[in-house]
């Protein structure tokens, strides 16, 4: 199945007997995605919400940010998902295949592999910043600290609004036992996603861990 039909799939169970009954009809383009994205008709965010993940461009993440603060669950969640599915299409047929061959190799836990992977994709098209974060990301498991961190600095260059690099910066920062350089990576991440409830829970976490020191070396 697409990401498109996967997530209409989930609609269609969560929105229950009225989405079977009365369901909207699919954006017939990406203009009319980005249109329905901000109508007051709910069905109709939800599905254009889910098929910006196939046919979105990086152009359109401001609007999937924006998107992120629906007042409707459902719009939330399926915005985050395009937005990865967006940041994951480099436009290259054959970047996207190797993409697909990193990621998998990543799952394994084969690093080495998916490094040699993802530094093609960052050597063929600098410009993918998905490629470069997902290289940090097996930099992180692999416990390259180091080169996780310079990877994602290539990352907010090229995607500023990447909320799954910022929260990284965070997590290599606590690897690092260094909470205070993660607490405004976190922080940032959850300004432009306020539905990362692990982060948010980690914010408070940090916040009263820093507290607990400032009164013990007062």
């Amino acid at each position: 199945m697409t990401r498109l039909a996967v997530a209409l799939a989930v609609l269609l169970v969560a929105g229950g007997t009225a989405w079977a009954q009365t369901p909207s009809p699919a954006p017939a383009s990406r203009e009319q995605a980005l249109t329905d994205l901000s109508r007051e008709d709910v069905e109709a965010r939800r599905r254009a919400a889910a098929a910006l993940g196939e046919v979105g461009r990086m152009e359109d993440v401001p609007a999937l940010v924006q998107a992120l603060r629906d007042r409707d669950g459902i719009v939330r969640a399926l915005a985050e998902n395009s937005l990865w599915g967006v940041w994951s299409h480099s436009g290259d047929p054959e970047v996207d295949a190797l993409f697909e061959l990193g990621v998998e190799q990543m799952n394994l836990r084969q690093g080495p592999s998916a490094v040699d992977i993802f530094t093609r994709i960052v050597e063929k098209k600098p410009e993918f910043a998905e490629g470069w974060n997902k290289r940090a990301t097996v930099y992180f498991l692999m416990g390259e600290y180091d080169k996780s961190l310079r990877d994602c600095d290539e990352v907010m260059k090229r995607n500023p609004s990447h909320f799954g690099a910022l929260a990284g910066y965070g997590q290599i920062y606590l690897r690092l036992g260094r909470p205070e350089r993660a607490l405004p990576y976190f922080e940032r991440a959850l300004a432009v996603n306020p539905n990362m409830d692990g982060v948010a829970q980690m914010i408070e976490e940090i916040k009263a861990l820093l507290a607990e020191k400032r009164r013990e070396s007062v």
